[in-house]
């Protein structure tokens, strides 16, 4: 089996030369101002797929012998590791299977196929696919890609490092997306073998978080359960080869909760122009948690930029909420002819629309199928609205205060169903645009 050491990772470099890109390194100075210092952004989001995962695919697949070859490869993945193992397995003529669950986004399911795989959809989550792929190849005789715990794998993925090293050698600081483990025991081999002074730190989201407990425990746990919006590195349980890795080299291991991923991931779009994974942003999300941690300069790793649009919307949502930016109202209106009016009239001096990007003085609600929308003019209104509309009470317009809330809390709201002489609940979502971020 390969050693995971430097020789093996600069090897690795070299066979990777005509497939896998050299992403770029790009400065950021809106995030090098809240820093306070130098941050850097490895562009992974760019790599061929989308994602690093390419890196590890193709160095496993090659080493492969030709009866290994001759049987195939299979894989279990929602989505990046799975396009990995699709394009090397068509580089390497090698014939590929992948199992995705049933509710894989369709555009990764299409990604898969247009780059060679056979797809076969089973299960409603991870663990039944990856159950069903290994299933497979014990039926077929195919050999199973495991999408992290693999010494070429890990090798692979370490080459990522040597980069790092190259396009930036004064960091000070590497902040990896962590799922498993194999990007960030690579990357942490890679430049702790020449750099030991670099600190290289781990990211994961709280909600999904099986490093802390496990360097604590001294071996690899299972989570009992996960819940997060940062799907890429939603793993249960870091791998064995991994764990030793990470547990010698890896400075430490930080988490930030789903509020902070997407506000990440929003303003990674808005300010870097870079469409980011929610996974991929966690870099960027320990920086925004706490600026002054971090030695400088910093480099945040964005592992990937396959996002679903569907995913993006709900996460742009959250992204905004948490920078109190965007939120859900319920707001009671009597269900009599002039209630909308009766509450423009009361808080329209608060909101303004936007109207072919010029704003407006007065209130104009855009009627939506599914609620009503508005653009305040900003953190004021916010303060101010309870008071404008007044509590409720009978035949007036108002908001209970303890309706409010946060669409990441509350998700979006159905209009409630109207009967003459009763009040109707309309769903009003808010944006507040609070200037640059």
């Amino acid at each position: 089996m390969t050693e995971i050491t430097l020789a093996a990772i600069k090897q690795a470099a070299a066979e990777l030369a005509d497939v896998a890109i050299t992403t770029p390194m790009e400065q950021t100075r809106w995030l090098s101002a809240i820093e306070q210092g130098q941050v850097l952004l490895k562009c992974e989001n760019l790599q061929r797929t989308g994602s690093f995962k390419i890196r590890g695919a193709f160095i496993r697949l090659s080493r492969l012998t030709a009866v290994e070859r001759s049987r195939g490869v299979v894989a279990a993945s929602a989505g990046n590791h799975a396009q990995g193992v699709a394009l090397a397995a068509s580089m390497l003529d090698i014939s590929s299977t992948v199992f995705m669950p049933e509710g894989a986004p369709i555009p990764k399911y299409n990604a898969t196929l247009g780059y060679g795989a056979e797809v076969h959809l089973h299960g409603t989550d991870l663990t039944q696919t990856l159950q069903a792929a290994m299933e497979y190849a014990e039926r077929t005789g195919a050999v199973f890609i495991h999408p992290f715990d693999h010494a070429d794998v890990i090798v692979g993925q370490g080459t990522l490092g040597l980069e790092i090293l190259a396009q930036a050698p004064e960091t000070a600081t590497v902040l990896v997306p962590t799922g498993g483990g194999g990007l960030l025991a690579g990357v942490a081999v890679a430049i702790k073998s020449q750099r030991p002074d670099i600190k290289v730190i781990g990211v994961q989201a709280e909600a999904a978080a099986a490093w802390p407990k496990s360097i604590a425990q001294g071996h690899p746990v299972q989570l009992p359960a996960m819940a997060t919006l940062a799907d890429g590195i939603a793993v249960g349980r870091p791998g064995d080869l991994c764990f030793e890795q990470v547990q010698r080299h890896v400075d430490d291991i930080v988490t930030v909760s789903d509020d902070l991923i997407a506000r990440a991931s929003v303003q990674l779009m808005e300010r870097a122009k870079m469409v980011v994974e929610p996974a991929g942003a966690a870099g960027v999300a320990a920086v925004l948690d706490d600026p002054r941690r971090f030695s400088t300069p910093t480099v945040c790793v964005l592992s990937g930029g396959n996002i679903d649009p569907l995913l993006m919307g709900k996460m742009i949502r959250q992204g905004m909420s948490a920078s109190g930016r965007y939120l859900h109202l319920r707001v009671r209106i009597p269900d009599v002819p002039g209630g909308s009016g009766q509450m423009a009239g009361r808080a329209g001096h608060h909101w303004r629309k936007r109207a072919g990007g010029q704003p407006r003085p007065h209130l104009k609600l855009v009627e939506s199928r599914r609620g009503r929308r508005v653009d305040p003019r900003g953190d004021p209104w916010q303060r101010a609205l309870p008071s404008g509309l007044g509590p409720p009470g009978p035949g007036s317009v108002g908001l209970d205060p303890g309706q409010l809330s946060l669409a990441s809390r509350a998700g979006p709201i159905e209009p409630g169903q109207s009967t003459k002489g009763t009040a109707s609940r309309i769903s009003t979502s808010i944006d507040l645009p609070l200037g640059a971020t």
